[in-house]
């Protein structure tokens, strides 16, 4: 088996343990699988996020113990077609890449990475549909002029919506997202620093704004840029630097979604070549979307991308993250403050994954007369493409229904915060507002030099 992703870390996983268990195919990636120890533990219906599709439908199979029990099955046979068996197939296309078994499963089964590698295995023998291409090529077809205009075309026309799920299962009752008609940030009027002392003079940060922020919600990358400037730091947009000026910075996470993963290196390649020279001055590179910006601290440590890889994932921070830590440093000069205010706020499965939602919580204490809660909640149910997929309309309703939608129903008041698009676009679906990014909230109530008088 050529394995596309490097599972060298698991090379040693399992050795003199007679109870590991390792499949006979499949080299370091047989012995990843074989880390579970079939413990039961993703089969409990406790806090946090592990395992949305176990916890709707109650089958054994879609926990990740249940995929790493086909899985096994998969790798021992002999047939090559054992990838193919409906039953591995039905488990691994509802595994909806949440990382939560990365983080609370007692062996840190990675049932996301698992599942990438059996897509891009697969994807040896058959083609891929129709609708994960254009799902994956999003980053590049949403430059086109026509896209906007058609999504709109199709948002408004049911009978649209019906020709799409028919031909490229596409649900009619979900409405896509619309780009906006600005992408990137635009200017808008600095805010002076309430403690401007607090300010060194070369304070040197990389923005770097991924698709969906710059394509789908520009006000939240205008909103960071404008904060970080707020707080005195000089502000590098992150841009190409290999004679693609006009085409956007993508961290590859869409093709790496889909299983095509020689494409996501190649997006993931280009990207490095661009932030290298801020690593070289030693800048902090700071994002806002998690599945993008904490992909350069996990997947692309698997895409084969050498010593420099892991250079980035030290110096990758997600906007609330960089806030934090300069916080705890007394470097960050800004205070916030509301008057009266209420939220709850709707953690990315990878930010879960991740511990980070440590860091939203840290930030969001320091808003002064601000009242949270972090809801306790599983998947929203989008993830990514999932929720948009006809056959997974149900499903991705029901993990929304888990716990997310009646937390919101309890408080239809209170100002929603979700930096996930994807949670952002189930929340709003689901009737409840479009969710704001904290970085909008944070710069709607920073304490400006006059009100500090």
């Amino acid at each position: 088996m050529k394995l596309f992703l490097d599972w060298s870390d698991y090379q040693n996983a399992g050795m003199g343990d007679a109870y590991a268990d390792i499949p006979k195919n499949g080299g370091d990636f047989a012995k990843a699988v074989a880390v579970c120890i079939s413990s039961g533990q993703c089969e409990q219906l406790n806090k946090g996020v592990m395992c949305p599709s176990f916890r709707v439908t109650g089958k054994s199979a879609l926990s990740p113990g249940g995929r790493v029990r086909l899985m096994k099955a998969a790798l021992n046979a002999t047939d090559t077609q054992a990838l193919f068996d409906p039953e591995l197939a039905e488990a691994m296309t509802l595994c909806v890449s949440c990382k939560g078994c990365k983080r609370e499963c007692e062996n840190e089964v990675d049932m996301a990475l698992i599942k990438a590698e059996y897509l891009a295995q697969r994807l040896q023998v058959e083609a891929l549909p129709l609708r994960s291409k254009l799902f994956a090529q999003l980053p590049q077809l949403i430059t086109w002029p026509i896209f906007r205009p058609l999504v709109l075309w199709r948002n408004r026309s049911p009978w649209l919506a019906r020709v799409s799920e028919r031909y490229l299962k596409i649900s009619a009752k979900v409405p896509l997202p619309v780009p906006a008609k600005k992408t990137g940030t635009s200017a808008q009027p600095k805010l002076t620093p309430s403690n401007t002392d607090a300010i060194s003079d070369h304070k040197e940060v990389v923005l770097f704004i991924d698709t969906f922020n710059r394509h789908f919600n520009p006000d939240a990358a205008t909103a960071a840029l404008n904060l970080l400037e707020a707080a005195g730091y000089q502000v590098i947009n992150a841009s190409a630097n290999d004679g693609k000026p006009t085409k956007p910075l993508c961290c590859g996470r869409t093709y790496f979604a889909n299983g095509l993963l020689a494409e996501a290196k190649i997006e993931a390649t280009r990207l490095i070549k661009a932030l290298t020279p801020h690593l070289d001055a030693g800048r902090w590179i700071i994002g806002l979307e998690p599945s993008c910006i904490l992909s350069l601290r996990d997947e692309y440590l698997k895409l084969g991308l050498g010593e420099v890889a892991e250079r980035l994932a030290g110096r990758v921070l997600l906007l609330e993250e960089f806030i934090a830590r300069e916080q705890t440093a007394k470097r960050w000069p800004l205070t916030f403050k509301v008057e009266t205010g209420r939220a709850l706020v709707h953690g990315h499965c990878h930010q879960k994954a991740v511990g980070a939602m440590k860091a939203m919580r840290k930030v969001l204490k320091t808003v002064d007369g601000l009242d949270f809660d972090l809801i306790e909640s599983s998947c929203c149910g989008m993830a990514g493409h999932f929720g948009l997929e006809a056959e997974h309309y149900e499903i991705s309703q029901a993990m929304a229904e888990q716990a997310l939608f009646p937390a919101l129903r309890t408080e239809p008041q209170a100002a929603l915060i979700a930096n996930g698009f994807s949670c952002q676009q189930q929340i709003a679906n689901g009737g409840f507002g479009k969710p704001l990014h904290i970085a909008q909230i944070l710069l709607a109530v920073v304490v400006t030099e006059s009100e500090s008088l």
